[in-house]
C-alpha cells in the first residue's frame, strides 16, 4: 500500500491553518485593531451611547443589538479569504477618512441633520477600512459595515410617515375581514376602527398605534432577510426577489396581527388583546414571516433545474452477433 505523502501533508497543513483560524493575525495586530477602536470609540461615543440607549428604551429597534453581532458572522464566513489576503494602504480611502472626520462635527455645528450623524459613523468606518486594508478586504468588507445601518434607529418623523401609511393599510384590510362576521359593522377611519357589534357600538374604538404598525417587524425582517440573501448562495436574481419579499411579508403578517387581535378584542375579551397577550401576538408573527419566506426560497430552489443536474437517461448497448 502506497500513501501519499505530500497530499496528505497539504491536507494536515490546511487543516491545521483553519484550526488557527482569526490567531493567524497575530497579537500586534489586535493591538492595532483595539487601538483603532478606542480611537472610533473616543470620536462618535456620544452617537454610539445614543444609539444604543434607544435599543434599550425602544422595543422598535431593540434588535439593533443583533445587527453588530450579525456583521461579524458575515466577516467569519470570508475568513480564510481575508487572512489570505495581502493587503495595502489605500489613501482614498484616507481622504474619505479625513472627510468623515472633518463632516461630523461640521454637522453637529452647522447642517444639525440628526441622521447623518450615525450614518456618517459608518461610512468613517468604511474609509478606515479602506485606508488600512485597500480595495482587496473592502471587497469582503463592505456588506458588514453597510449592514450596521438597520441599527441606526430612524428620525421620529421618517418613522411616523412611513409607519402611518401602514396602519391605515392594516386597518382597512381589518376593517373588510371583520365585516365578514354575522352582526358586525366594522368602519375605518384612519388608524382607528369603529364596531358595532349585535346593534351595540364598542367603545373604545380600535386604534391601530405605532406598535401595531409592523415597522419593529420590518425592520428586524428586512435587515434578516438582507442576512439570509447574502449568505445563501443562490443566483443574484433569487437573492434581490428574497429581499423585495421581505417588505410585503411583513406587511402581511402585520395584517394578520391587526385582524387577530380585532377578532379577540371583540369576540373573546379586550384583556386578552392588551399587554402581554398583544406582545406574545406580535412574537408570534416572526415565525409566520419566516415561513413564508422560507416557501418563496424552496419555490425558486425549485422553480428552474439546472441541467448539470437533470438525471440522464440510460442508454443500453445490445450486442448483436
Amino acid at each position: 500500500m502506497v500513501y501519499d505523502t505530500e497530499s496528505n501533508s497539504s491536507k494536515m497543513s490546511a487543516s491545521d491553518s483553519l484550526c488557527q483560524g482569526w490567531r493567524k493575525l497575530g497579537v500586534h495586530t489586535y493591538i492595532k485593531i483595539f487601538i483603532i477602536g478606542l480611537l472610533f470609540y473616543f470620536i462618535f461615543h456620544n452617537e454610539i451611547r445614543s444609539i444604543a440607549a434607544k435599543w434599550v428604551t425602544d422595543p422598535s429597534w431593540s434588535h439593533g443589538f443583533l445587527i453588530p453581532l450579525f456583521s461579524l458572522y458575515f466577516i467569519n464566513q470570508h475568513k480564510e479569504e481575508i487572512l489570505s489576503l495581502k493587503t495595502k494602504p489605500c489613501y482614498l480611502g484616507l481622504f474619505f477618512l479625513i472627510c468623515g472626520l472633518v463632516f461630523y462635527p461640521l454637522n453637529i455645528v452647522h447642517f444639525q441633520y440628526g441622521y447623518l450623524k450615525p450614518i456618517g459613523m459608518i461610512a468613517t468606518l468604511g474609509a478606515v477600512v479602506l485606508f488600512l486594508g485597500g480595495w482587496a478586504l473592502l471587497k469582503y468588507t463592505w456588506l458588514p459595515v453597510a449592514f450596521l445601518v438597520f441599527a441606526v434607529p430612524l428620525p421620529q418623523r421618517i418613522y411616523v410617515e412611513i409607519t402611518m401609511p401602514m396602519r391605515k393599510i392594516a386597518a382597512t384590510v381589518a376593517t373588510v375581514l371583520l365585516n365578514l362576521v354575522s352582526g358586525m359593522d366594522a368602519t375605518a377611519s384612519g388608524a382607528v376602527i369603529d364596531v358595532i357589534y349585535k346593534g351595540q357600538k364598542l367603545e373604545p374604538a380600535l386604534d391601530v398605534a405605532e406598535a401595531c404598525s409592523g415597522m419593529r417587524l420590518l425592520m428586524a425582517f428586512l435587515a434578516l432577510g438582507v442576512a439570509m440573501a447574502y449568505l445563501h448562495y443562490r443566483p443574484v436574481w433569487q437573492r434581490l426577489v428574497l429581499l423585495a419579499t421581505t417588505v410585503p411579508i411583513a406587511i402581511f403578517c402585520n395584517i394578520i396581527r391587526v385582524t387577530v387581535t380585532g377578532f379577540i378584542y371583540i369576540l373573546i375579551a379586550p384583556k386578552y388583546a392588551q399587554g402581554i397577550y398583544h406582545d406574545m401576538l406580535g412574537i408570534l408573527m416572526l415565525p409566520l414571516a419566516f415561513l413564508l419566506y422560507g416557501f418563496i426560497a424552496w419555490f425558486m430552489a425549485n422553480l428552474f433545474v439546472d441541467e448539470d443536474n437533470e438525471i440522464k437517461e440510460d442508454i443500453i448497448v445490445r450486442k448483436t452477433n
